[in-house]
């Protein structure tokens, strides 16, 4: 029997006091960090008899390397970056500048250039990026800039007293499969914090606790999400220029689902290319690793890739539900920062400028905190005000209900979008309500037998070894390790419900929609449909997929002993 990761109770844990805790070190929690130091030095020179320290300011980051569970496209609009960091250019890790962008619209054999790019995906100016390499150079100007940073140490649990946070209990180490310990146990460290600011990107399990307790979704839409499965390729010379961007639509998605693909071409024939599908499809049996193997098919894209070489693999969901799905930003004791919170324009597929800002603001409302020592909620809700009078809200507005207006397809999508492009976003209604993403699931018995018009991208892909891959083999170029002999960090908290109803009504669709095989179905005597969950919980890639799309909900994914997961090296 599996058992799942939980801290230890009942044991002294050493205790650390601090001013600032920023739990993830994305792209938000660094340029917070960054921010802040910078604000401190600014204080701290026009003001020598009345210091702000910077020793009781922590970051802190569950992989092991800064960086190494960072995964994106990645394209940066560069706009937060000059306000951050002027003269960034000239050191910061680009691969390319845009210098030519394309979108084409694909059926099963063909392809058609829209002769206009459409203005969200016009990209000049902006940059091919690796997320990873970008992520690792921004910690080092974290760490020069005076602020500690934890590598391998999660939050596992937020630290309350009433009504307000408190802290973060990081992750127990040393933990055996049967939540035991070990001889190298170390027990997690609470760190009692006047301010927690959480940036751990999408679906973050401390924020999932802190929206829980504070019911902060009430009277919002529920976030939806897409999950991005990503290949980095290297093919041969003159296939795609650096800098080229092409943005695809259609094939091998049909009308009912939502989802596209794109390519960046970077220096050294390196290609990042990927397909994002939304997390709010009908059929259980989809599974997204399955559609981007089936879009490099294509003979558009197989012709691009020939002769080429898969060199990395990933996946990450991320955040669609836009400004109505967002839950308050600030309260005591706490903010939340980047895709934790839903900062990501889906119009334009860019969220690392959105996420670098809300960092940026949430920094200099926390500084006015420290300044004031005042941590209340009257006072960090001052972030969602800062939010709202910056270009964030300017952007993020005007697409409010983009992706609500694809619920009932592509057509219905692209008539919506046109209308809100009329109306500054509006289009029928002020706000458009839209449903989880797992509630859209259909039984079985809903559904075609053969599949129908979907029948190619169901279930798990096969692969050839060369342009197509299994599971398996992505997964072995994703870096992803953890420490074996450690309880499960992925909670079904009632199997039974696995082995007996999802068989039947959606035929265990988290062997389908996790894009690292973690799932399986595995035969078993003495269950009644003659097979049974099997967890693989050391593939898994970090993506929080199997958290968002389960059906019933029992699926809680918690971070593993700190340093665990995938490695995106150059992703």
């Amino acid at each position: 029997m599996l058992i799942f990761r939980k801290p230890i109770e009942g044991i002294d844990r050493p205790q650390m006091e601090a001013d600032v805790v920023i739990v993830g070190g994305g792209p938000s929690g660094m340029a917070c960090a960054l921010r802040l130091s910078q604000l401190i030095d600014r204080h701290n020179q026009r003001h020598p008899d009345a210091q702000i320290s910077k020793e009781n300011i922590y970051l802190l980051e569950k992989a092991r390397e800064v960086g190494q569970h960072c995964l994106s496209g990645a394209l940066l609009d560069p706009r937060s970056m000059d306000e951050l960091l002027p003269g960034w250019r000239s050191e910061a890790p680009i691969e390319a500048e845009v210098t030519h962008e394309d979108v084409y619209f694909l059926t099963e054999k063909k392809e058609y250039r829209l002769p206009i790019t459409p203005p969200p995906l016009r990209d000049h100016g902006n940059f091919v990026i690796s997320i990873n390499r970008f992520v690792k150079w921004l910690g080092e100007k974290v760490e020069q800039a005076g602020i500690t940073v934890f590598t391998g140490f999660a939050g596992s649990e937020l630290l309350f007293n009433e009504n307000r946070v408190v802290g973060v209990r990081t992750d127990d180490k040393g933990v055996d499969k049967h939540n035991q310990q070990k001889s190298n146990f170390e027990p997690g460290y609470e760190l009692k914090s006047k301010i927690t600011i959480l940036a751990e990107g999408t679906r973050g399990s401390l924020t999932k606790q802190l929206v829980g307790r504070f019911n902060l979704d009430q009277h919002r839409n529920p976030q939806v999400y897409g999950v991005g499965v990503k290949e980095l390729w290297e093919v041969p010379s003159g296939r795609i220029r650096k800098g080229q961007v092409v943005y695809t639509m259609g094939w091998p998605l049909t009308t009912k689902e939502y989802g596209g693909s794109w390519i960046y071409g970077a220096k050294d024939n390196i290609v990042s290319m990927g397909f994002v599908t939304g997390l709010d499809y009908a059929d259980p049996r989809l599974d997204p690793h399955h559609v981007l193997q089936d879009f490099k098919q294509h003979p558009f894209i197989a012709h691009l890739l020939d002769g080429g070489k898969m060199i990395r693999y990933g996946a990450k969901s991320l955040p669609y539900g836009g400004w109505y799905s967002m839950p308050p930003l600030g309260g005591n004791g706490w903010m939340i920062v980047g895709d934790s919170a839903g900062f990501l324009n889906s119009q334009r597929l860019k969220g690392i400028h959105l996420a670098i800002k809300s960092g940026m603001l949430a920094a200099e409302t926390a500084f006015e905190a420290l300044l004031e020592n005042n941590f209340t909620d009257e006072k960090l809700k001052q972030f969602k005000d800062r939010v709202d009078a910056s270009w964030i809200r300017d952007e993020l507005y005007e697409v409010r209900n983009f992706h609500q207006g694809f619920e009932n397809g592509l057509v219905h999508g692209l008539l919506h979008t046109a209308l809100q492009q009329i109306t500054g976003g509006r289009g029928l209604h002020e706000v458009y309500t839209t449903h989880a993403g797992h509630r859209r699931l259909q039984h079985l018995n809903q559904l075609p037998e053969d599949g129908g018009k979907r029948a190619h991208m169901l279930g798990q892909a096969r692969g050839d070894g060369k342009l197509t891959f299994d599971k398996l083999t992505d997964l072995y170029h994703s870096g992803t390790r953890h420490e074996e002999d450690q309880p499960s960090h992925l909670v079904i908290h009632d199997t039974n419900i696995c082995n007996t109803r999802c068989v039947q009504e959606f035929g265990n669709p988290c062997q389908n929609f996790c894009p690292a095989n973690v799932y399986e179905m595995v035969e078993a005597a003495d269950v009644p449909h003659g097979r049974q969950i099997h967890l693989n919980p050391s593939n898994c890639v970090h993506c929080k997929t199997c958290d968002i799309m389960d059906p019933y909900e029992i699926i809680t994914w918690v971070p593993p002993e700190g340093g665990g997961g995938p490695n995106y090296d150059g992703m």
